[in-house]
């Protein structure tokens, strides 16, 4: 048994350090300190100076409260780190069965970013960032905390409740989406701002801490941005193998695109007037190891998904380059080769100098080289740098053609704007032109007013002898097709090439153009 004097003094030690654990009572400390000098002297005020912080430090006065993790803060924002806020998680989780109080958490991403900092520079970025966060702050109930997460993103912990269910999860999200809608002026400029969220409540968490709740939310948000703008996802147990499944296959597109089993197929544009080959499209073709040619519509989506559309344009390039060589030393003069640009690849600053430098190292000149853009690129962007860098890659010498149109709702300002050099009839419009009415019409008027705008024209999915003599009557400049040739690879165009130029010798023109 322990005597009772050994459980008093205990219990007295116990408030003791209780005390001591308190941080705001160490303003006494120098009134501890006069006193000790007024009744023991020098000596007494040294040991009392420098033993009382001492005491302090080892009750714990200076260690935080949120699972003994020190509060970091952001020093561009003045906000909590991820350390913070799964200590706060982890703390309500744990605590949860005895106090009966849970907890979520919400992850905010912000929907086109790289527009505004292409646009605007970082500088910008980190003021729009300040003042989302001074917004989100504001939103929220006092006991609630806002961290800044890597990457540019939020993340919010909602202080401990008893009842939290997703029907109120989501209208927190929604107040949160509202409070970033308004628009922040920056240098004379209204800028908006749109943001996807992801959200787990505590009780759906994969594992009952901190760290899986923040990473449920994450995934959550990044589901919801790919279903963006604005979004606001609910974590489920399922997402976690659908982006398992993405990572890995962005690592599978990655090794396909470093080891060359994603490369360029090329097919012929043949002039109508002549016969004679105007140009090759490279079109982009996996050569996968176990399940063999793969179509592009099965992986190019991906390619997007995956943030890889940059990567691709490089070795579509780069192919599409080493072929021109490899015709010119043939010596069969191919005009030019399109290769395809996605919109994210034309938001990279600098394109026009690193085609610039492609060029060069081939030693080509830059009209060997024609940068395809979809029409929906130009009747949609209103980014400055997109429309910087088709000026700059036309302002070079290279064609730019503007694919698929007739699907965009391009307008005649916009095209000139971005100085179209060729327009792409789409195939929608082509397909059974010999034998439709109604689409000989709209094939006539879009020929009537590129040729009033001095542009040239080009049908793609040409598929028929008809379809081919069909246009060339009515005026379309150049075909490409499936009834002309299917894309092959680079190895089999020589052969391709060499009986083109055969058979063009001995047949006469498809015909005479409509007047």
């Amino acid at each position: 048994m322990i005597p009772n004097r050994w459980r008093v003094a205990h219990a007295g030690l116990q408030r003791l350090m209780g005390h001591l654990r308190r941080p705001e009572l160490m303003v006494f400390v120098p009134a501890l300190t006069l006193a000790a000098f007024w009744v023991g002297g020098e000596r007494s005020l040294i040991v009392v100076a420098l033993g009382a912080p001492l005491l302090f430090a080892m009750a714990g006065a200076f260690r935080f409260s949120s699972g003994g993790q020190a509060v970091l803060q952001d020093a561009l924002t003045g906000l909590a780190l991820r350390p913070q806020i799964v200590g706060v998680m982890d703390k309500v989780l744990q605590d949860g069965p005895n106090t009966g109080m849970t907890t979520a958490c919400i992850v905010v991403q912000f929907d086109d970013m790289d527009d505004l900092v292409d646009r605007h520079g970082r500088a910008a970025q980190t003021e729009i960032l300040t003042r989302c966060a001074e917004r989100l702050c504001t939103s929220l109930r006092g006991g609630d905390l806002v961290a800044r997460l890597e990457g540019g993103g939020f993340g919010v912990v909602l202080g401990p409740v008893r009842r939290l269910d997703l029907e109120v999860a989501v209208q927190i999200c929604a107040r949160l989406q509202a409070a970033l809608t308004a628009p922040i002026s920056l240098n004379g400029a209204r800028l908006y701002v749109t943001a996807s969220l992801g959200f787990c409540l505590g009780e759906r968490s994969p594992q009952p801490n901190g760290s899986a709740l923040l990473d449920a939310a994450q995934v959550a948000a990044d589901e919801a941005q790919r279903n963006g703008p604005s979004a606001i996802r609910a974590y489920a147990p399922d997402m976690t193998r659908t982006r398992a499944d993405r990572d890995l296959l962005r690592e599978e597109l990655e090794t396909a695109l470093d080891e060359g089993q994603i490369r360029a197929h090329f097919q012929p544009q043949i002039s109508t007037d002549t016969g004679a080959i105007s140009g090759f499209e490279a079109l982009a073709r996996w050569h996968h190891p176990t399940r063999g040619l793969i179509p592009p519509g099965d992986f190019l989506p991906s390619i997007e998904d995956c943030g890889l559309s940059s990567r691709l344009g490089e070795v579509m390039v780069y192919n599409a380059l080493m072929a021109i060589s490899r015709w010119d030393k043939a010596g069969f003069k191919v005009p030019t080769v399109a290769v395809n640009f996605s919109k994210s690849e034309l938001r990279s600053p600098g394109l026009a100098s690193k085609l610039k430098w492609e060029l060069d190292r081939f030693d080509l000149s830059p009209d060997r080289l024609t940068v395809e853009i979809l029409e929906t690129v130009v009747a949609e962007t209103d980014n400055d740098v997109i429309v910087s860098n088709i000026a700059a890659i036309a302002q070079m010498g290279c064609g730019v053609d503007l694919d698929d149109f007739g699907t965009g709702h391009a307008s005649i300002t916009s095209i000139r704007r971005f100085n179209v050099r060729r327009i792409k009839i789409d195939r929608s419009f082509v397909t059974r032109l010999d034998e439709d009415r109604e689409q000989q019409k709209i094939v006539s008027a879009v020929l009537s007013m590129a040729e009033r705008l001095g542009m040239e024209t080009l049908a793609e999915g040409v598929e028929t002898p008809g379809e081919h003599a069909m246009l060339a009557q009515l005026g379309c400049g150049h075909v490409q097709g499936f009834g002309i040739a299917r894309p092959m690879p680079v190895e089999e165009t020589i052969d391709w090439i060499t009986r083109h130029i055969a058979r063009q010798s001995g047949t006469p023109r498809i015909g005479k153009r409509a007047r």
